[in-house]
């Protein structure tokens, strides 16, 4: 009798707990989109500007919404303190479904002092974006780079996913001033320079000492889901090209603080991190100086 008390206790005690239910329809506010900005200059080279519009996160993420993200008819102006040049909007076609393009703004051909307009190792250059009436801007410079000293490969520790796989090290002597901050790339082949997981250092800790065996891993493309097998890693019989760019402080706070965000999605135990921009105006992303130095080497099959 006890037993079928306690079970219609519970049962009651279950119905007042239903009838309590409330329906709870959260409305998720996306905000307004954001310019974002994507520019680099480095050693030699002209100023490359990717600008585009933030997508919302809750956003169907396709060909289309990319293309559609891209901002046209921005001025946009580099300076390096005695010439301003206005740079010119291309298209370029993706190869993907003959349709989608790619959009960015840099050196006008048609200008012939647009066209001289080259990166200069020590030297500051200012990014101006105007665009529905509001003005963007950003400062970087193009530091001098100590290259590194050498560069080769050896098989991973342990049993490798894949027998052919290599580590990349290389052996570099950091400068004896303080304040020296780099960021690598890698090529494999054909391929595109791609950033390492980690791809930006300082030297608060080394300065001015010889680090002898540096683990370098592969570039790989964010845009893609990776393949651990072979993430990090490259293959006996590749061609790889090494990109050594020494940045200065904005560049790496945004890469050292945008690479630990998107490193940390998913994980609830990861703290949270803003992304640092040297963009002000209320933009986001970088404008990046880079004085490159570049290495090759053939890995032996």
């Amino acid at each position: 009798m006890r037993k079928i008390a306690q079970n219609l206790s519970l049962f009651t005690l279950c119905l007042f707990y239903l009838s309590c239910e409330k329906e709870v329809d959260i409305n998720l506010n996306t905000g307004e989109p954001k310019l974002v900005v994507d520019g680099q200059i480095e050693t030699g080279g002209p100023p490359i500007i990717i600008i585009s519009k933030s997508i919302g996160y809750f956003s169907k993420i396709d060909l289309s919404t990319l293309e559609n993200s891209f901002v046209h008819g921005a001025l946009v102006k580099v300076s390096d303190g005695s010439q301003t040049i206005t740079l010119r909007e291309y298209s370029l076609d993706t190869g993907i479904n003959g349709t989608n393009k790619f959009y960015l703004y840099t050196i006008d051909t048609a200008d012939m002092a647009s066209l001289n307009f080259r990166g200069v190792t020590e030297r500051q250059y200012t990014l101006t974006v105007e665009y529905e009436g509001n003005t963007y801007s950003a400062v970087t410079k193009i530091p001098n780079v100590r290259p590194i000293d050498s560069l080769w490969f050896r098989k991973p520790a342990g049993d490798p996913a894949v027998e052919t796989a290599v580590l990349m090290y290389v052996k570099f002597t950091d400068p004896d001033t303080t304040g020296n901050y780099l960021r690598y790339f890698t090529k494999r082949n054909n391929e595109l320079y791609l950033p390492g997981l980690n791809s930006v250092y300082e030297d608060d800790i080394v300065n001015g000492t010889t680090i002898d065996s540096l683990n370098l891993a592969a570039g790989y493309n964010r845009s893609k889901a990776p393949n651990l097998d072979s993430l990090g890693v490259f293959f006996r019989g590749d061609t790889v090209t090494l990109r050594w760019c020494a940045i200065d402080k904005g560049v790496f706070d945004f890469f050292r603080t945008y690479e630990y965000a998107t490193g940390t999605v998913g994980n609830p135990f990861a703290s949270p991190v803003n992304v640092i921009t040297n963009i002000s105006g209320g933009a986001l992303g970088v404008w990046a100086g880079y004085g490159s130095s570049y290495s090759t080497a053939i890995i032996s099959k």
